[in-house]
């Protein structure tokens, strides 16, 4: 199985700040974790910038102008409380969406099997008009409608298994037949969306929440018996993948208790569909993730399982 990992140095320019939990050394860490002989056979690739029309398939373009004005030319300028510009912000965020429509196009062009994109910001919470939970731009919708838009699949699946619910991703697919979003994520947790009854205008979103100290057991379970089922009925042409690593229990932001094997096996588990009904395509991105050990662990065993399928 060939592999490619999409990153940029830029990703690590964007700093909202001394004690924010989203910080640069996040993406450091993963691609440390990704520098040792076992990944040696990983294609690497340099990141583009997301163009306007690229972004504006998701976001309007009055707010893509918004969020790039409003870089700063030096200090820091919030696009909400937690979501935090500084002068390398925007180039960033650029670079992040770029990776995720790249890395669809080179799979969809069969240069790979799969692909995973080591990038920050991240993505999912970012609404189409509002910035929020350190997110400027939707990095896996932009995947998806590039899938569709420039390469004309017809149904595009997005499984999320941050430990935050991806509200922003949920608002973007829920009017759309042929766009799936499943999560699992902690319950009851910011950003207070992703109840079970939120379900989309055809069935085409698949929350599975967890409550505080759920562990191994209840997220295979939540995978096997509501998400991965739902996924198959779907039949996609892509899977794409919010990989959010803040679930493991080392992590410091929420209260569940992931392990390194679980996004062994869950990556296992969706490449499994992948593989039976969309030719093994699947793209994933980096989401949260913020203990920098259980990070860098975590994306190499999901990169592993990329490899190894």
């Amino acid at each position: 199985m060939t592999t490619l990992l999409f990153s940029h140095p830029a990703c690590a320019d964007h700093d909202p700040g001394r004690m924010h939990p989203e910080r640069p050394d996040r993406v450091r860490a993963a691609l440390a974790a990704l520098s040792g002989p076992d990944f040696g056979a990983l294609l690497r690739r340099e990141a583009p910038r997301a163009t306007r029309e690229q972004l504006c398939q998701v976001h309007p373009g009055d707010y893509v102008d918004h969020v790039l004005s409003a870089v700063p030319d030096s200090g820091y300028v919030g696009l909400d409380g937690d979501t935090i510009l500084s002068p390398g912000s925007g180039e960033a965020a650029l670079r992040a969406a770029g990776a995720a429509a790249a890395a669809v196009d080179a799979v969809v062009a069969g240069e790979a099997d799969n692909a995973f994109c080591a990038v920050r910001p991240p993505g999912h919470h970012a609404e189409p008009s509002v910035a929020m939970g350190f997110c400027m731009f939707n990095n896996v919708a932009v995947a998806a409608l590039q899938a569709r838009e420039v390469h004309g699949l017809q149904r595009v699946a997005v499984v999320d298994f941050d430990v935050h619910h991806g509200n922003g991703t949920q608002a973007m697919f829920w009017n759309d037949a042929k766009l799936f979003f499943g999560s699992t994520h902690q319950m009851p947790l910011y950003p207070g969306t992703g109840a079970a009854a939120e379900r989309g205008i055809a069935g085409n979103i698949v929350n599975a929440p967890l409550p505080s100290g759920a562990g191994s057991e209840h997220f295979r379970a939540a995978m096997s018996e509501t998400v991965i089922p739902a996924l198959r009925r779907f039949l996609p042409d892509l899977i794409l993948v919010s990989a959010g690593f803040d679930a493991h229990a080392d992590d410091p932001l929420a209260g569940l208790n992931f392990h390194d094997d679980d996004y062994a096996w869950v990556t296992a588990e969706l490449l499994a569909v992948a593989g039976d009904v969309c030719d093994g395509r699947l793209v994933s991105t980096l989401e949260g993730g913020y203990d920098l050990d259980a990070l860098g662990r975590s994306v190499a065993a999901h990169v592993r399982a990329l490899m190894a399928a």
